[in-house]
């Protein structure tokens, strides 16, 4: 869920159209910056594994860092609500009237959430105790911490949103995207000199706080970075300072924000799924870990193909909304679950099939030890199993957008707030941590059931049967596929070296070789016009390269 709104923002600013951008332009920045930032935040998370693994640090971390995170992918995300509210008033301004309208927005904003931090501040401890019930010291008192620390960052998301807004309205994509790269690098910098300076004692009883304190300190300063970089681009392009400015009747500040709170409150409510995980989570040893750990593994390639997926078919989602256009918007439909298929379905089978090696070769170093492998294997199988429904939800989620309803997606989200709630209760016990990870695949299944049938009704039915039939199909080759590399990496296993680094790699590569492979050489068989599709993106991109 945490997910969903960064990836939404990608698609609505990639839609504003800029001078001198062209809307391919624009989305193969957002996709490079997004690509450099991805790899390194994975750099970061392997940074972490190898100095905590999967222990009490880590695991108070994870909590700790949900409200702070919560506000800076809210707040803070490429357009979130404040980005989104600034960007579209200043882009009908002139950019004389740009610097008093940023100004005084940003005065209020800071005014609002330096009343929060100073709450997160005072009641730490209780809303850890709310958060993870069950977190037992020393990872409670850890996080206490932490959340105390990190607090500073309520106020920095709302100014590193604004600082998106104001940048794109000015035309400047790559600090916004690249910007998130600052807060990782810290942290790489701060846990990195703590382990040299420690050793094998960083995660003793005497230095396990300091461990969390350095964690904690490197995540607030690389948010406080990011904003820095930002305010200096803002400030000579001539789009505001940090000066105070208390003139709520300077023209387009109601406008910022009777579009920044509604859109706020809305945005908010995609995260309540992500807090009922980590409250179950909480009952679970090192779970909030090992979830954080496979996450990422799976957030990189995942951000990297939704924009090679829905940048695009937004705007042709919309332009094809009236009624006499619908026949063509359900070929678009399925174009994009079909795309979203033949991408995420191999990928299953990779993350199903080869999840062991995947996570030595990424994580096995340091503290992180074969059996923190063994722990995040099972949750990184299960996030696997949900990627192509993920990705579905959201192509079926903009076509309500550009059909110009938000009722149903909204309705659809509270149900699955209570859906996703009740499936945790039952799942987490029998299941484990995997199982939190399962009751949230449900809830994406659900939805998708929900959207397609809705959307069946209202644009005089879709060929749902046949779309159904294609579908088991390619997940008859996503077993195929997964079983064949699976077999392949277990006779590496058995014949050839694999104690070392260099030769996993060599066994994750050529088995995920074998699996892709097969995947598309079944898919060939089906002739769909979409892979078609996918091969000729994927020869433009690499024609551009050259």
């Amino acid at each position: 869920m945490v997910i969903q709104s960064t990836q939404e923002s990608r698609e609505q600013v990639s839609t504003n159209k800029k001078t001198g951008r062209s809307l391919a332009g624009i989305a193969g920045i957002l996709a490079l910056a997004t690509l450099i930032s991805k790899v390194f935040g994975l750099v970061r998370e392997q940074v972490i594994a190898a100095a905590y693994g999967v222990g009490a640090v880590v695991n108070a971390y994870a909590y700790a860092y949900v409200i702070p995170g919560f506000l800076l992918i809210l707040l803070g995300g490429i357009n979130g609500p404040f980005h989104s509210a600034l960007l579209s008033v200043l882009a009908k301004r002139d950019k004389s009237e740009a610097a008093p309208l940023v100004e005084t927005v940003t005065t209020y904003v800071t005014i609002v959430l330096s009343i929060l931090t100073v709450g997160l501040v005072v009641f730490a401890g209780t809303f850890i105790d709310l958060l993870a019930p069950g977190l037992q010291d020393p990872a409670r008192g850890i996080a206490v911490q932490q959340l105390q620390i990190m607090a500073p960052m309520a106020i920095l998301a709302g100014l590193i949103g604004i600082g998106f807004g104001t940048l794109n309205a000015a035309d400047q994509y790559w600090l916004p995207g690249l910007s998130p790269l600052f807060s990782s690098l810290t942290v790489i910098i701060g846990v990195g000199l703590l382990a040299w300076q420690l050793g094998a004692n960083i995660n003793a009883p005497d230095y396990i706080h300091l461990g969390g304190f350095v964690l904690a300190v490197g995540t607030l300063l690389g948010a406080l970075w990011q904003w820095l970089a930002q305010l200096g681009a803002q400030m000579k392009a001539g789009m505001g300072t940090i000066r105070p400015r208390f003139d709520w009747r300077i023209p387009g500040v109601t406008d910022v924000l009777k579009v920044m709170i509604p859109a706020t409150l809305s945005s908010g409510m995609l995260h309540i799924n992500v807090y009922t995980d980590l409250f179950f989570a909480s009952f679970i040893p090192n779970a909030a870990a090992a979830m954080r750990y496979a996450s990422f593994i799976v957030l990189t390639p995942l951000g990297i193909v939704s924009n090679m997926i829905l940048v695009p078919l937004l705007p042709v989602f919309s332009r094809l909304a009236e009624p006499d256009k619908w026949p063509e918007l359900k070929e678009r439909i399925r174009q994009g679950l079909f795309l979203t298929a033949l991408t995420m379905l191999p990928l299953t089978a990779l993350f199903i099939a080869l999840s062991l090696p995947i996570v030595q070769v990424i994580y096995e170093r340091g503290a992180f030890n074969l059996a923190a492998s063994e722990e995040v294997v099972p949750v990184l199988m299960a996030y696997g199993f949900g990627m192509f429904f993920y990705l579905g939800r959201d192509v079926l989620l903009r076509v309500f957008y550009a059909l110009g309803d938000g009722t149903v997606p909204f309705k659809v989200s509270m149900f699955n707030i209570f859906l996703n709630g009740l499936l945790d209760f039952f799942f987490y016990k029998p299941f484990g941590t995997p199982g939190l990870v399962l009751a949230t695949v449900s809830v994406n299944v659900s939805s998708m059931a929900i959207f397609l049938w809705i959307l069946h009704r209202r644009l005089g039915g879709l060929p749902l049967v046949d779309w159904g039939l294609t579908l088991l199909a390619l997940s008859g080759i996503t077993f195929l596929s997964g079983l064949s590399s699976w077999g392949f990496n277990d006779l590496w296993y058995e014949f050839l070296p694999h104690d070392s680094f260099l030769s996993r790699l060599a066994q994750l590569c050529l088995s995920s070789v074998v699996a892709l492979a097969v995947f598309f050489s079944l898919c060939l068989l089906l002739k769909l016009p979409e892979l078609n599709i996918l091969i000729t993106r994927i020869k433009q991109k690499l024609g551009r390269k050259r």
